[in-house]
């Protein structure tokens, strides 16, 4: 049991380590890295060019950015850029792009920030703070822009904490003391409800949430179908409330719990831009179903007239009153549409940080779901859940944890998510659910064992799917071991000389192995050729390829789009980090684990819950490639390595 205000109180602590971690970060990046290295790490565009510009229907003025002279290695590049994000724009005083600065005048960074408000490829939707601000983007030569420092989202974690700190003889309070193991969570108790289109787990767990009147944590493994699950609960829930608040840490994962929603025919409103830019999701934003409002166009009208009047003012001009007038109509009819959008609307979506947005100032909901919980700091369920009197969060807490950059606050607890804590302190809150519909038997059951305590079986459905018949479903790949093999039936002067060992890339801790990454790509398109080129399109069988390392799938990218006995394939064979690939599945995954060294370190790739993820994207075929005599130092490898040894035996 622990004492929810000091434990609170310490994770205030480390949240302004990491705070200020990131914040030094971006100041060396301003004022250090060149504009290439911006431009491959994903937080930066160069160069850009300002287009078209408008209010949009949130009063808001935008302009269209647009990336310039178009790269195909930029292909190669995952962006970071998304809605709510902060940017800052900057021009050269000549063309520039050399890798270090060495005169910072060369550089001038305007004084403005803007809010990404979308991306949809090489476009970006930015909102800017004045008029002013689009004049001196217009007039700029040379223009780039890159993510800033994002103040905003930290200030309301800190803020989020302190109410939840300060609360007493509250529901903040008792749901602070109730995470903390200090109070026991109450249950309602009525006839368990039967969903015979789910199995008995995710039955269970749908029950429990309605039965929970507190928290309840639905653990999802890989293949259970949680979304599923979640869906039904909240479907079941709106049986019983008007309303309720559905939050991920992530836009792409808002997304996805918001568009399962809608066809099952819930009306959703979706607070802030979707990821994915297309109609069907943003036929449930806030801001298209704004516009389409009836009261829409007045609105409009007279937001343009406030501003034709003050642009054609002449001093000495008295427009305050007239200008007073119509803004109180503007208000009175955004009030109107605003309160009609929240009445019609059954589940209210949006981030974490996003549900401190305004417009659900005065909100407050029955029921928070918080989807992907187990990747979401603590502090940021604390913004939303200060908004809710119970709370449900589904997620797996064996896979991609939150990215933290500060070492030291990681390492001091910063984070062991509220999921985890729950987990911990009221294990009678937590349902797991127990059959996946995902893999092959043999390539789920080592993550169920060594994960999930063997408690996750395989459907029936898909317990022997595989894509040849009479093949092992997971393999390990070794290049020094088969580099050796090959070389005891070979003479000494046709001996192959091959150097597997990892190289070591930039100060950012990059490591490739291009001796491996040429062994995936020979064994990918010998896999190809085996399955035969027509039934492989046909059947439109799909390849996921996943290396922890980032340089690493930079380069498998680049040499799967030159060859050309992959131009057939390339649309269905994807190349990807972890955290890239975490929610999605493929028919083939292949794992390209890079280290290869003499003195067995493995670095990150002892976050045992990344080689969870990539090894359970995995439908039918699963080869990682990987050097045994570096990995098997660690325990989990080891036993890794001797259980592949053996389903590959049988």
């Amino acid at each position: 049991m622990q004492n929810g205000t000091l434990y609170l109180q310490r994770l205030r602590q480390l949240l302004q380590m990491e705070y200020d971690e990131e914040k030094e970060e971006f100041r060396v990046q301003s004022e250090k890295m060149g504009i290439k290295r911006k431009i491959h790490r994903g937080i930066c565009w160069y160069p850009v060019e300002a287009g078209r510009s408008y209010y949009n229907s949130l009063n808001q003025l935008v302009v269209e950015i647009v990336k310039k002279d178009h790269d195909e290695t930029d292909e190669d590049i995952e962006h970071l850029f998304e809605y709510g994000k902060p940017v800052q724009f900057f021009s050269f005083n000549a063309q520039y792009l050399n890798d270090d600065i060495k005169n910072q005048s060369d550089i001038k960074y305007f004084s403005f920030s803007s809010m990404v408000s979308y991306v949809d490829g090489d476009k970006m939707v930015v909102t800017l703070p004045s008029s002013q601000a689009l004049i001196d983007l217009q007039n700029a030569t040379n223009l780039g822009v890159q993510l800033y420092f994002d103040e905003t989202s930290y200030k309301t974690m800190f803020h989020a904490l302190d109410d939840v700190i300060n609360a007493k003889n509250n529901r903040l309070a008792d749901l602070r003391d109730i995470f903390a193991g200090q109070m026991k969570p109450e249950k309602r108790t009525f006839t368990p409800m039967q969903f015979p289109w789910l199995n008995k787990t995710q039955e269970q767990a749908v029950n429990e949430v309605l039965w929970a009147k507190d928290v309840e944590v639905v653990h999802g493994p890989p293949g259970t179908g949680k979304t599923t699950t979640l869906v039904e609960a909240i479907y079941e829930t709106l049986h019983r409330e008007t309303q309720v608040l559905v939050c991920a840490q992530s836009n792409m994962a808002v997304d996805w719990i918001s568009e399962k929603l809608v066809d099952h025919g819930v009306p959703v409103l979706r607070i802030g831009n979707p990821s994915r830019v297309n109609d069907k999701m943003l036929s449930f934003t806030y801001e298209r179903k704004f516009e389409s409002h009836p009261d829409y166009p007045e609105l409009w009208s007279i937001r343009k007239t406030i501003r034709q009047i003050k642009e054609n003012r002449k001093r000495g001009d008295n427009v305050h009153q007239k200008i007073a007038r119509l803004r109180d109509r503007a208000a009175e009819i955004e009030m109107t549409i605003n309160a009609q959008l929240f009445d019609e609307a059954r589940v209210v979506a949006c981030t974490l940080v996003g549900s401190a947005n305004k417009l659900l100032v005065r909100h407050k909901f029955s029921t928070l779901f918080i989807d992907e919980a187990a990747q979401a700091l603590e502090p940021a369920c604390w913004i939303a859940t200060r908004r809710a009197s119970r709370v449900i969060l589904a997620g797996d807490h064996q896979q991609l944890p939150p990215t933290i950059k500060c070492y030291e606050a990681m390492k001091q607890g910063l984070g062991k998510t509220l999921m985890e804590r729950i987990v911990e302190n009221q294990p009678e809150a937590v349902t797991l659910l127990k059959v996946q519909y995902r893999m092959n038997d043999a390539i789920m059951k080592f993550s169920s064992d060594w994960f999930y305590h063997g408690q996750v079986e395989s459907d029936a459905s898909v317990q022997h799917r595989s894509v040849l018949d009479f093949e092992h479903p997971i393999q390990w790949i070794d290049g020094n071991e088969m580099l050796q093999q090959v070389n005891e039936e070979l003479k000494e002067e046709e001996k192959l000389n091959i150097d597997f060992t990892e190289q070591f890339i930039g100060e950012n801790h990059g490591r490739i192995n291009k001796a491996e990454a040429e062994l995936v790509l020979s064994t990918l398109n010998n896999y190809i050729s085996k399955i035969g080129k027509e039934r492989f399109l046909s059947e439109r069988l799909d390849v996921g390829i996943i290396s922890p390392y980032k340089v690493q799938t930079q380069y498998l990218r680049q040499q799967i789009r030159k060859r050309e006995e992959f131009r057939p394939f390339r649309q269905v064979i994807s190349v990807n980090t972890v955290d890239g690939f975490q929610g999605q599945e493929r028919d083939i995954i292949i794992i390209s684990l890079v280290r290869s060294n003499d003195n067995g370190q493995i670095g990150f790739l002892s976050d045992l819950r990344r080689m969870n993820v990539a090894m359970t994207r995995a439908r039918m075929k699963l080869i990682i490639f990987g050097d045994k005599a570096t990995l098997q130092h660690h325990a989990f490898y080891r036993k890794l390595i001797q259980y592949v040894d053996e389903v590959t035996k049988e």
